[in-house]
């Protein structure tokens, strides 16, 4: 017969992708697609089953399809559609449906293997943080807010239901930012304004991984030890190498305006209803501090190595997308030649632009 797999949040490009995916794959009997809004996108088959899992309703889903593998992708960062939720109503579905379903599979006898869709907003942003965050690195400081507070309390929701339930196999994949034709999070917002904020005197390290690449990997945690994939366990999920903020704006074609720190602040209202994106504190503390994690447990323990490195990765949204008003090959020639007149000359400024020190120091740390 096949598996019998539930996955949430199918309304969502990624998710209805991951549905259509799982479809194809011979080791699957059938595919439940869950949600509370109908998708918009072709499910190829999969049953859809109207439901909300905020409510209780959701543990007679799994009872009455025997289901045995959940993917919870349901945590998200903003509305299904700009204007279509507040941020309430979003940290409503991420954490208390997170609750309900997982108390839900905690009843269910025949749901035997659990992936959640986490990220690794769940370290923070903070100004002592370490060069390179591993699975086991404690944030220095947790979250305050947002849909990073949001994802620190549902994974402390899966490791007590994992307590509770032992003999379910739970994998944790805490994605860098998904990036993709399709991408929907706070940051692929802030990259669609035509003039990116930025805080006057840093200029973090950020990673990005593809949207084919969070499919792969969702697919072979889903798949469970006949794919490959180990049992359990909490892996880091990120394209090799990171770009500074800088170097982003450039390839993107977007111009910056640096700003202080409170400035930022006390703009957040205008930027949200101009950019229709979440610049929550939390942003603004990634815009300010970055964050880069390792991924060496991904590829040696897990088996998971993207196809596409960071720089890739955003360059494939930048086509999807199409780049800002500036040429970005132009724009990255004027930056080169303005730092050549700055202390340090040139090589001050193919620093600035090529990457390769911030390549070089993710890949000495995994």
């Amino acid at each position: 017969m096949g598996k019998v797999v539930l996955v949430t949040g199918v309304a969502r490009s990624l998710g209805g992708r991951l549905v259509r995916r799982l479809q194809r794959d011979p080791d699957v009997g059938r595919v439940i697609a869950v949600d509370a809004v109908p998708p918009a996108h072709e499910l190829d088959g999969a049953e859809f089953v109207p439901a909300d899992i905020r409510h209780p309703a959701i543990g007679k889903v799994l009872a009455e399809h025997a289901v045995d593998t959940v993917v919870h992708m349901d945590v998200q960062g903003t509305p299904l559609a700009p204007g279509g939720g507040s941020r309430a109503s979003v940290k409503e579905t991420n954490v208390i449906g997170a609750m309900q379903l997982l108390g839900a599979c905690q009843k269910a006898p025949s749901v035997s293997r659990l992936v959640i869709k986490s990220t690794t907003s769940v370290y923070g942003s903070a100004p002592r943080d370490p060069a390179v965050f591993d699975e086991t690195t404690p944030p220095k400081a947790l979250p305050s807010g947002g849909f990073a507070k949001d994802a620190v309390e549902v994974e402390g929701y899966v490791r007590g239901f994992a307590r509770r339930r032992p003999d379910v196999a739970v994998t944790v994949l805490r994605f860098a930012h998904i990036l993709g034709p399709a991408a929907e999070s706070p940051l692929a917002a802030y990259f669609a304004l035509p003039v990116l904020p930025t805080v006057l005197g840093y200029d973090p390290r950020l990673q990005f991984v593809h949207d084919d690449d969070a499919l792969d990997v969702l697919c072979l945690a889903a798949g469970g030890p006949a794919k490959g994939a180990l049992t359990a366990g909490t892996f880091n999920i990120a394209g090799s190498g990171v770009l500074l903020l800088s170097q982003c704006a450039r390839r993107i074609g977007r111009p910056t305006v640096p700003m202080l720190l409170p400035a930022i602040r006390w703009s957040r209202s205008a930027l949200r209803s101009v950019g229709a994106t979440d610049f929550s504190p939390e942003q603004i503390r990634l815009l300010t501090h970055g964050r880069v994690v390792s991924t060496t447990r991904a590829r040696e323990v897990f088996g998971f190595v993207p196809r596409r490195t960071t720089e890739e990765t955003l360059e494939a949204f930048v086509q999807a997308r199409g780049a800002g008003w500036l040429p970005p090959g132009a724009l990255a020639a004027a930056v080169d030649r303005i730092a050549g007149l700055l202390p340090g000359g040139a090589a001050a400024g193919v620093r600035a632009t090529d990457g390769a020190e911030p390549q070089e120091e993710v890949r000495q740390h995994g």
